[in-house]
């Protein structure tokens, strides 16, 4: 899976179908159902349960930006491909078995006494409706329509994710287009394996055949429940408060000017970069493993040895997100419910290390990395927004990061579900955000090797620093793979987002 801006993605021109969410009413149920969600439409039978506190501080940002210029409206897209005539009936039912196994798709969220509390709608009461939107035989017509579709996704408004199809012949590309506040990154391959495998199955007349997968709902009201009435001296703190005495505060400063003033919001460019081909990519995990690392620790280190040589600080401090699926020790022995589930899981935990003496020594830094990775894994039980209103409360009521942030994500999608058929598959990752104050970059690992895309403010000085980074980065990770008289690397010529299409 490759993320990339859906500015640089080419789709083939063809019909375009569009499936809409509708409430019908449930056997099950007394009270009849509607067209929306409403106060009748029926619900499980757990009523209303706690949003987790990322959906918590989502939803309350959305709120207060909703009467205001600062648009910091945002989606999660996925593209992929189906081969051969499509059966769109079996991609329909594909798409209702999507919504109906997975709750938070289905969920509705509403304040209560100040809480954000959310519900399901009742899987037999969930109908689709297909639209046939019309025929594109222009590619660029066709990303237009498609791009404008993708930015009209509202936190407030239900659904909470679009569904559509461009259907051809010899074939179709599918999308699902859905706000933060119901999945994360991780479930976006959790989507495409599933809805394939369903295709394959309804296609060919049987039934489908999918793993286990448990309830976000069930994930954010534990979470709640488990940390609502922890207090600032709570010792499950400590990490971070240790953070906080080095760094200076809980949010970890780019250490470069980007041309921002504090407080301030920009329009943000969208770049991806390729890093390392496969061959390379090999190369860097033995330079890494002869180290005693990772790729994961061996690209943390050059980020911040590539930082460190063009200028910043010996010590690296930045925020990662962390997948919270992978917490073995909530389920004791039991099997870990999450790794096919859709929803939020996600952590953002701090890290430190310092990097190697003279910025060259990589094995110092990877093992650096490495430590300073294992003591984070030690604390992730906190959930970050938690500690931000606890021990930053002067700047929790922001909808955004104070200023801009330190920030390294690191997915390799080969190992997510699905993931060696897709090459097949060709799906795509698109992260869109219309206003941001910093960078943040998402490394992710594909069968093509190592690659990067990057958000950042629409700034010269962000362009220029994105560039140099880049080019110092990828002569550290091809030095960490023994290419030691590398030859400078080329910058690619950055893409730009499409302007939105306003209606």
């Amino acid at each position: 899976m490759l993320q990339i801006p859906f500015s640089d993605v080419t789709i083939e021109p063809g019909t375009v179908i569009s499936w809409s969410l509708h409430t019908r009413r449930s056997p099950h149920d007394a009270h009849g159902g509607g067209n929306s969600p409403t106060e009748s439409a029926p619900c499980t039978s757990a009523s209303f349960t706690s949003a987790s506190f990322n959906q918590d501080k989502h939803h309350s940002s959305s709120e207060a930006t909703r009467s205001t210029s600062d648009g910091i409206a945002s989606s999660i897209t996925v593209t992929f491909e189906i081969a051969g005539p499509p059966d769109t009936a079996a991609l329909e039912g594909a798409m209702l078995l999507l919504v109906r196994r997975h709750e938070v798709l289905r969920s509705r969220f509403r304040r209560l006494a100040g809480d954000l509390n959310c519900t399901a709608l009742a899987p037999d009461s969930i109908a689709l409706e297909a639209e046939v939107v019309g025929h594109f035989h222009s590619g660029d017509d066709l990303h237009i329509h498609l791009d404008k579709t993708f930015k009209s996704i509202d936190t407030l408004s239900w659904p909470l994710f679009l569904m559509g199809a461009v259907v051809r012949e010899d074939g179709a590309t599918v999308y699902l287009c859905f706000d933060h506040i119901v999945c994360d990154g991780l479930s976006m391959p959790v989507v495409v394996n599933e809805l394939q495998t369903s295709y394959a199955a309804l296609s060919a007349g049987r039934t489908p055949e999918l793993p286990p997968a448990a309830s976000y709902l069930t994930f954010a009201d534990d979470q709640r429940r488990r940390y609502a009435a922890l207090g600032p001296d709570d010792d499950r703190l400590r990490y971070w408060k240790d953070f906080i005495r080095g760094n200076g505060g809980l949010f970890p400063r780019f250490p470069f000017d980007l041309g921002v003033p504090e407080g301030d919001l920009y329009p943000l460019v969208n770049r991806a970069f390729p890093l390392l081909d496969s061959h390379r990519t090999e190369a860097l995990a033995a330079g890494a493993r002869a180290s005693g690392g990772s790729v994961f620790t061996a690209v943390l280190s050059a980020a911040a040895t590539a930082q460190h040589r063009f200028g910043g600080p010996g010590v690296y401090r930045g925020l990662l997100p962390i997948s919270e699926r992978t917490d073995e020790g909530r389920h004791g022995t039991a099997p870990n419910p999450w790794p096919h589930s859709v929803g939020w899981f996600v952590n953002t935990m701090p890290i430190e290390f310092r990097v190697g003496e003279g910025g060259t020594d990589h094995a110092t830094t990877i093992a650096r990395a490495r430590a300073a990775y294992g003591e984070l894994q030690r604390h992730t039980e906190v959930p970050f927004v938690r500690a931000w209103e606890l021990l930053a409360p002067e700047s929790f009521a922001l909808h955004h990061w104070p200023y801009p942030v330190n920030f390294f994500s690191y997915i390799d999608f080969r190992r997510t579900p699905g993931g060696p058929q897709h090459p097949l598959w060709k799906p795509m990752l698109h992260v869109w955000a219309a206003r941001g104050n910093g960078i943040s970059h998402w490394f992710h690992r594909t069968a093509t090797g190592l690659h990067v895309n990057m958000l950042h403010v629409d700034t010269p000085q962000a362009h220029e620093i994105g560039d140099a980074l880049h080019d110092e980065l990828v002569r550290v990770l091809r030095e960490i793979a023994g290419e030691r008289d590398s030859v400078p690397v080329p910058i690619p010529r950055p893409s730009r987002e499409r302007p939105t299409v306003r209606s």
